[in-house]
């Protein structure tokens, strides 16, 4: 046997070891503590300046800037120049990463600093041409509001410069890896443009149709056409000799809400307590950190004016001044148009028309990517506008698809802004809106003389041929637009008998009226509870107006949550227990969306499944995503189901009876999933709830930083007043008012308003997101145009001339 060999192992004392993992646990905390310390104080250094005062050389007087208590920033000037100024050197402040983006959205531009990922979509931006369009406006313009753009796109550059100078950008850009660019009159065009983008045409609904005539028989084509048309078998046969795969180009683009739109209304002097007009306006659209809107109030010796406009962007947009406020509404008119273009299969930068090859004009447009090479990238251009079925892939197919719309013409929308906000009365307004061509936008406005008025206001087409409910052929001049709606017969209201004007993205237009506007018009839930509330009350208040825009009364629950209730009964299918218990849920239901209620989070969901399984089987995913009208189009064909007219669709699914079936077991199956087997401990706002999602907070852990309180419950839904869609899967609000605004004429010196979530794109500032609790609430603030009001616990910052 070998000697056994004995290793003795050596231990600290135990008082010792403990000494040392106190030690190392100081060492821990102080470092921890040191990086967050250090984290925020990083964070900290790029907080605005909103005290004190700042020398530029660019501006010629000193110029008051006051942040009220909400961070509304009241901008005090000598003259125009330095208001504007003032103005974009303010926004970029609280806004210039968003700015920022909004700018590279809308150009095309963002794979330049975040890479790859984004390149399809900047090929689609650039294959529109948004900021071509932009381009071609600016000679549009008067001097005058080219100096305006100027001014505001110094005060910006002033902005970016002393921040680079100081390394005190935001964190975005840190995170993101990048500076911006100088700021130019033509990025604030594009901004523009691109809302016209946000609350564009109908042309997915084309190419929706498109796909369909491809693939179903006449019958089942013509019955998810939003009205039918007089030669439905025509033209889709025109069509089919046309084939073009769509899933290989449209059906991957990302194409804005389709239901971006609004609500307003106005009420006359006759039906308020005061005997002066009230106004109420909120716009329907992207919910997100930062706001879509910048609360502002400017004011020089020649304008006072306080309401929101896009970051970026100078003037008010919506809003009041000293003697009018004004709102708005999308029209949603029909202003997009597919033209099925033949291309010369001998040379691909030739299509016909009337006979003969016409040269498209091309334009190179290289797209640089961060990390990456240069892609050169080419758009063609016909007579009728970009081919937009391409963007996506290489083929050189014989057809293609260009697309006419009105916002790519040149356009003077920033003209009628600056003219709206200096407008005295309703004369001088109507002439500002001859200068807003696009977007078509339903505008009430009043007046401290006591009118009131509406006009659907823009460039609106008017067709040789068709309705723009499908693609037509570009070859010919068959379908050629002759033109736009004459102005002076733009739907216009001034004074109406019934003592107000409301609209909902609803249809304006009598049906005698001589021209076509749309066929698609938003589901009428929103208008007609607005118009019984109205009508409900001989004198309105200043409160009814606020508790009115954060209504949640459903009026779609209440038509088809009966019919869908007897059609249980007549069923043959067989009801679960917990099934017997969400119907009486249903039978004890107000039909009001409150957070705490259970019934919406079924509805909502039943409505969905009974589209599913309508159409689930039969079209693709993808497909379907471009199915325009689907809520309206699916109401229609209950309705029709009810008054013994079942359609295709509905009589291939099994009928009215099991469809109700089917769809309801699979709502209650959902909401089971995700709230628990008792329905009476299902809450609506734990399911619907609106997250202010910041853009980088989709990159883990910054989701922490940027979004660090969660989703808030909110209400209503996409078709109460208080407008709130959701995406199904999550249930998260992504979309409504993120602007509400009550403006009464009793005091013009005082409006009520909320933006959601805040002012500010600081995630350390007061007023990041200050008011999420009132927008998911119904609560506002007062924006006072009166210094004495504003200044008492305000911040204020002198600009100041360098000497």
């Amino acid at each position: 046997m070998g000697a056994e060999v004995v290793v003795k192992r050596k231990f600290w004392p135990q008082k010792r070891r403990w000494k040392v993992l106190l030690i190392i646990g100081i060492v821990l905390i102080v470092l921890m503590a040191s990086l967050l310390l250090g984290g925020y104080l990083f964070l900290r250094k790029s907080l605005p300046v909103i005290e004190g005062e700042i020398n530029l050389t660019e501006i010629t007087k000193e110029v008051e800037v006051t942040r009220d208590k909400n961070g509304v920033p009241h901008i005090l000037a000598e003259n125009s120049y330095d208001l504007y100024f003032a103005q974009g050197f303010v926004t970029a402040q609280d806004r210039i990463f968003q700015m920022d983006l909004s700018r590279r959205q809308a150009s095309g531009e963002l794979s330049e600093v975040i890479g790859a990922s984004t390149l399809d979509q900047d090929k689609y931006f650039r294959t529109l041409g948004l900021r071509r369009a932009a381009v071609a406006s600016y000679d549009g313009y008067s001097s005058e509001a080219k100096d305006v753009l100027q001014a505001y796109a110094d005060g910006v550059n002033a902005y970016i410069k002393d921040a680079k100078k100081n390394n005190t950008l935001p964190v975005e850009f840190t995170f993101a890896g990048y500076e911006p660019t100088e700021w130019t009159p033509i990025d604030s065009l594009t901004i523009g443009k691109y809302m016209a983008y946000d609350l564009g045409g109908h042309y997915k609904g084309q190419a929706f149709r498109y796909y369909m005539a491809q693939h179903f028989s006449d019958e089942k084509v013509l019955e998810l056409f939003p009205t039918y048309p007089e030669d439905g078998a025509t033209v889709l046969q025109a069509l089919r000799e046309n084939e073009l795969d769509i899933t290989k180009s449209i059906a991957t683009v990302q194409f804005p809400n389709e239901f971006n739109g609004s609500n307003n209304w106005v009420v006359s002097g006759d039906k308020t307590e005061s005997g002066l007009p009230i106004l109420a306006d909120d716009p329907h659209l992207g919910l997100a950190t930062p706001s879509i809107w910048y609360e502002t109030h400017i004011e020089s010796p020649d304008v006072n004016v306080s309401g929101v406009i896009f970051a970026g962007v100078p003037g008010i947009i919506l809003g009041r001044n000293e003697n009018i406020a004004w709102g708005v509404t999308n029209v949603g008119p029909d202003v997009q148009d597919l033209y099925i273009e033949k291309r010369n299969p001998d040379n691909p930068k030739q299509f016909e028309y009337m006979g003969k090859w016409e040269d498209a004009t091309v334009v190179k447009e290289p797209i640089k990517v961060k990390d990456g090479k240069t892609v050169p990238y080419e758009v063609q251009i016909t007579r009728h506008g970009p081919i937009i079925s391409e963007f996506t892939h290489d083929d050189k197919e014989d057809t293609a698809l260009s697309l006419r719309w009105t916002a790519l013409d040149p356009s003077t929308e920033l003209e009628a802004v600056m003219m709206f906000n200096k407008a005295k009365d309703w004369e001088e307004f109507k002439k500002a809106l001859t200068y807003f061509h696009t977007p078509a936008q339903n505008f009430v406005f009043a007046a401290n003389d006591g009118t009131i008025a509406y006009r659907a206001n823009g460039l609106i087409p008017i067709r040789k041929k068709g309705d723009s409910s499908v693609p037509v052929p570009g070859w010919t001049d068959e379908y050629e637009w002759e033109g736009y709606i004459p102005w002076d017969e733009l739907p216009t209201i001034v004074n109406p008998e019934e003592g107000f004007i409301s609209t909902a993205n609803n249809k304006i237009t009598p049906d005698d009226y001589p021209y076509h506007i749309t066929n698609t018009w938003a589901q009428p839930y929103r208008q007609q509870r607005i118009r019984d509330v109205l009508n409900s009350k001989d004198k309105i208040t200043v409160d009814d107006m606020l508790k009115l825009q954060f209504d949640q009364h459903n009026l779609q629950a209440e038509e088809f949550v009966p019919i869908f209730l007897k059609a249980l009964e007549e069923s043959k299918g067989e009801l679960r227990e917990i099934d017997k218990k969400v119907i009486e849920l249903f039978e004890n239901w107000d039909y009001v969306e409150d957070i705490e209620a259970a019934a919406p989070l079924v509805f909502h969901q039943w409505m969905t499944e009974f589209a599913n399984v309508l159409f689930e089987d039969e079209i693709p995913n993808d497909v379907d995503e471009l199915f325009e009208g689907k809520g309206q189009i699916v109401d229609q064909m209950i309705r029709d189901a009810v008054n013994g007219k079942e359609g295709i669709w509905l009589s291939e699914a099994g009928g009215l009876e099991e469809v109700t079936f089917q769809s309801f077991q699979r709502a209650v199956d959902f909401a089971v999933e995700r709230q628990g087997d008792k329905p009476s401990n299902w809450v609506w706002g734990d399911y619907h709830a609106v997250p202010f999602k910041h853009p980088l907070s989709a990159i883990k852990p910054l989701n922490y930083l940027f979004n660090f309180g969660g989703p808030t419950a909110m209400g209503g839904s996409g078709v109460t007043v208080a407008a709130a869609g959701f995406n199904r899967d999550t249930g998260l609000v992504t979309h409504g008012a993120a602007w509400r605004s009550v403006v009464d004429f009793a005091n013009l010196s005082e409006t009520y308003n909320v933006v959601g979530p805040g002012q500010s794109g600081h995630v350390l500032s007061d007023f990041y997101q200050d008011q999420v609790e009132e927008w998911t609430t119904g609560k506002y603030h007062k924006t006072y145009t009166d210094k004495s009001h504003y200044e008492k616990d305000g911040y204020t910052l002198i600009l100041k001339p360098a000497k």
